[in-house]
């Protein structure tokens, strides 16, 4: 009886695994196949080739150039005047001269660390091929058989010891015959140590550039301030088999070789010069890898777990009770069949567990936040630079994060936006003469924050310039998740106010309003009824949405921490007089200062909706006429799109209470956005849609936005049954949902911080001490609740 209970509780636990588990039959074709692993600031894409294998490395601070110019265009002040003299008369054109004019230097790039290249000898037919990622444990795998002896590859990322771990094994002895080699695209020198090392040196860029105007590489100036230096070391540190070097580190006849990989550069903050006052990256690698190679395999593996599973297994979903089912047919094939229409809610339930498993692996305490590629890139010259962009991306990549139970990792995104707010005051300062900080659409590891485009970008992307006030909705977002009052105080009140001071002498009146001008829908165009197409307008829905949520954040802000009162009035009288939501002749939001036609009515930017989601303003729970104005403004703009503007739609419909078409916005980014090793693609990857695709699915069961928690607010009808486990609510609860035939079973909430918890479901609940109301077709509960206390919610025959 006890071993038939012990076989069936392995048997469930390698079932568990197995549906967290991404495997494939042949080894990856190219990049967009490749497995990434991540220790957030170490990553790697594992190619899983059998006899030339590629693990692709990167390290986070891997950037061209060095710390930003505070003043990089002083002429630009001067313009703003006349600017603002050219749109109000009309002259669009003329005003965007101006604007290009204001412009300053484009931001600079992230870079790849190196190539490690595996050479395995092999004298026969290849077999038994299977490569994995198991994003239960982050640990990948490539295995397969030659002449009857099984070869094991075993991957991971390692957080607690800064390094990547390889091991290699055989199952019969001395069958091992490998070298490893390393190699980069950049200028860069390889050397071999002490008979089991390889050593790759480099130094990055001083400047970038893209593919469509390339320049010259440059690695050095006269002062020897900016360029990046780097190192990456692979080291075999423990291996029965025959250690030798040449150009390439060899090992023979060996059963096992245990391979530490490290990295680092000279990187020494955004206000510092790389070369010139650079750490020590020789120290800095060599000392991780000491460290490590100190240690065995196991002891590596099992702190790399312990570290991981304390962020992944917070949460747990089940979809419809699906296990492992489909869990032993390849991921691309999986993804293949879901294309023609096959249900596959394990895939579903993956490919949100996987947006998890890339924050966890991209984004660490200590670190840089999130890029568009996450830490992951193979490119000197890619998309989009690599960077921050401000306008939706850098935000989308940290949607998740509270919900999903992954506040800690906000904490690099927090601390980008301090650097952010050092450089944000003088470019405030120097191209508006206004207080507070400034951001515009782009950004990079230096805080860049001047409008970029060179005089020759267009200011629809170029000049945008509210990055401050959207960065600092997540600044108050991580207080409401945390009730940290601490941080409040000392953090992010502090940047916010800074934002809304910079908000405050930017807007100027217009027609009895405040508004933005010049300003701009990112990236959108409009169509004036002449035929003329536009980009600049004046007081954009977007930018008065975003002005509207700060002032509204500041305002509680100050009433909770008792301060600032007379600052909160300000605010209040400033926000009473922006100019209100439109809604144009089509019954949809309006885009822009006058009822036009967009250029592309289908555009992947839906910027006039940042009042539905990511903001609290626009809700069918609050005022039904914007909210038939918003889900107007998304059927016009259909269902197509970018992944990260489809992952955009799966919150949008979420917060429409539209479950079902949440879930098929859901659908359209797996079936048509989604590569083989499910990253993202706008095309090409861009790790936002991941991310976006995760915090839908957690709007679809769980919101708090409006001071109160609504269970499976918009759960889709296909999701008949299933649970959620650990999802995160505003206010410090840890929520726990159960579902049946469409409708909640039961929940289990904890209460982390105390305080009143307001509930809203569309089924009657019960729960000790509740007060339940009904209103229309939803139920109302009210309870005062303990820190530390679990509330258990049944459901009542109330309907």
């Amino acid at each position: 009886m006890v071993l038939t209970l012990c076989l069936q509780t392995t048997l469930k636990a390698q079932q568990t695994q197995l549906s967290k588990t991404l495997w494939y039959k042949q080894p990856a074709n190219n990049w967009n196949e490749a497995l990434p692993i991540g220790n957030g600031r170490l990553g790697a894409m594992i190619f899983g080739r059998v006899e030339n294998e590629l693990i692709q490395l990167n390290e986070e601070t891997l950037w061209t150039g060095g710390p930003a110019d505070p003043n990089p265009n002083p002429d630009a002040i001067k313009y703003l005047p006349e600017v603002r003299k050219q749109l109000f008369a009309g002259n669009n054109r003329e005003t965007v001269k101006l604007m290009q004019k204001m412009q300053g230097p484009n931001t600079n790039m992230y870079q790849p660390l190196a190539n490690l290249n595996l050479k395995q000898k092999i004298d026969g037919e290849i077999s038994n091929y299977r490569r994995t990622l198991d994003i239960a444990n982050a640990i990948a795998t490539t295995s397969f058989t030659v002449n009857s002896v099984k070869y094991t590859r075993e991957i991971f990322a390692s957080f607690p010891d800064q390094v990547i771990v390889m091991r290699l094994t055989a199952d019969q002895k001395n069958a091992l015959n490998v070298s490893f080699g390393l190699g980069d695209q950049l200028e860069h020198q390889v050397k071999t140590e002490a008979n089991n090392q390889i050593v790759l040196t480099g130094k990055a860029r001083i400047t970038s550039d893209e593919p469509r105007d390339t320049k010259p590489f440059i690695y050095t100036d006269s002062l020897r301030h900016n360029g990046m230096r780097y190192q990456a070391r692979v080291k075999v540190s423990r291996t029965d088999g025959k250690l030798s070097t040449d150009s390439l580190l060899n090992v023979k006849d060996a059963t096992e070789i245990l391979v530490i990989i490290s990295g680092a550069t000279s990187f020494n903050g955004f206000d510092h010069y790389p070369d010139r006052d650079g750490v020590d990256e020789n120290a800095k690698a060599l000392s991780f890898l000491k460290n490590a190679a100190s240690k065995g395999f196991e002891s590596l593996k099992k702190s790399h777990v312990q570290d991981y599973q304390k962020y992944f297994n917070r949460l747990a979903i089940s979809i419809n009770n699906t296990g492992s089912l489909m869990a032993d047919v390849p991921t691309d094939e999986r993804l293949q069949q879901y294309k023609t229409g096959k249900a596959d809610f394990g895939l579903e339930e993956l490919y949100f567990q996987f947006g998890r498993y890339l924050l966890i692996s991209c984004s660490r305490p200590g670190g840089i936040p999130a890029n568009l590629q996450g830490i992951w890139n193979a490119s000197i010259r890619p998309p989009w630079r690599s960077n921050f962009t401000t306008n939706i991306n850098l935000q989308m990549n940290y949607w998740p994060a509270e919900a999903t139970n992954l506040s800690e990792l906000t904490a690099p995104l927090i601390e980008q936006i301090k650097h952010m707010a050092v450089n944000g005051e003088k470019t405030a300062k120097n191209y508006y003469g206004a207080r507070g900080w400034a951001l515009h659409h782009n950004s990079d590891i230096w805080a860049q924050t001047n409008p970029v485009g060179e005089g020759g970008g267009d200011p629809k992307w170029a000049n945008w310039s509210l990055g401050s006030p959207w960065l600092s909705q997540h600044l108050y977002e991580h207080y409401l998740f945390t009730g940290d009052q601490q941080y409040l105080k000392e953090t992010a009140y502090p940047l916010m106010k800074g934002a809304a001071l910079f908000c405050l002498d930017w807007l100027v009146e217009k027609d009895g309003y405040l508004v933005t001008a010049p300003s701009t829908s990112p990236e959108n165009s409009y169509v004036l009824p002449n035929g003329s197409k536009e980009v600049v307008t004046i007081g954009s829905t977007m930018d008065l949405s975003i002005i509207r949520d700060l002032f509204n954040n500041l305002i509680d802000a100050a009433k909770i921490l008792k301060i600032d009162s007379d600052f909160a009035k300000l605010l209040a009288a400033k926000r009473d007089r922006l100019r209100p939501l439109q809604i144009g002749k089509k019954g949809n939001l309006q885009e822009w200062y006058g009822d036009f036609e967009d250029e592309d009515p289908q555009h992947r930017h839906v910027s006039h909706l940042f009042g539905l989601h990511p903001g609290r303003e626009i809700s069918p729970l609050i005022d039904t006429v914007y909210a038939n104005a918003a889900k107007k403004t998304l059927l016009i703009r259909g269902d197509a799109g970018t992944g990260w503007s489809k992952a955009w739609k799966i919150n949008f419909w979420a917060r429409l209470l539209d479950g079902d078409h949440s879930y098929k916005m859901y659908q359209e980014l797996l079936k048509n956005s989604t590569l083989n090793n499910l990253f993202d693609t706008h095309p090409p990857f861009q790790i936002d849609g991941n991310f976006g695709a995760a915090a839908g699915v957690s709007e679809m069961l769980l919101q708090s936005h409006l001071n109160q928690l609504q269970l499976l607010p918009a759960l889709p009808t296909a999701w008949k049954a299933g649970s959620v486990k650990g999802l995160v609510a505003r206010g410090g609860f840890v929520v726990d949902l159960y579902w049946a035939n469409g409708k909640l079973s039961k929940a289990s909430i904890l209460s982390k911080n105390g305080g009143t918890l307001n509930l809203l479901t569309n089924i009657g609940i019960k729960a000790i001490g509740a007060k339940q109301v009904k209103r229309g077709v939803y139920f109302s509960n009210t309870l005062e609740t303990a820190a530390g206390k679990v509330y258990e919610i049944s459901v009542t025959s109330d309907q």
